[in-house]
């Protein structure tokens, strides 16, 4: 089974960059689709983005649309999330995770359909 692990957060600014990383142990992580997801406090989890197992299809919720990037490396088992344009209302913890199916063809983001969700890492943008 796959075991995903974040890092990379920290405090920024609004406007700013940040980019996580979510590391993965298991052969099963290069044929796996794999989301980013965010938790802010009080609200629900949310996706964030999800990158297909090939690396050619990729989606993002609306609110991160244009400022947010997700990229694979399959040879060193890591998915990356590029965070531009940072803003307060993205403050919230980060995790990824993998699609329970490998090979899926499309992209799915029923959070329902994750699995080895990482321990998460947090983001805080300040003004």
């Amino acid at each position: 089974q796959v075991q995903l692990a974040e890092s990379g957060g920290g405090l920024v600014q609004v406007g700013g960059s940040l980019r996580l990383s979510c590391a993965a142990s298991g052969r099963a992580f290069s044929y796996a689709n794999v989301g980013w997801f965010r938790q802010a406090p009080g609200k629900e989890r949310e996706v964030v983005g999800v990158i297909s197992w090939t690396g050619s299809k990729t989606y993002y919720a609306d609110s991160v649309q244009g400022r947010f990037t997700i990229s694979r490396d399959n040879a060193k088992s890591t998915v990356s999330l590029q965070m531009n344009g940072l803003k307060i209302e993205d403050t919230a913890v980060y995790y990824c995770a993998a699609d329970r199916w490998p090979y899926r063809a499309i992209i799915i983001i029923d959070q329902n359909e994750y699995e080895s969700w990482g321990q998460g890492t947090q983001v805080t943008v300040s003004s």
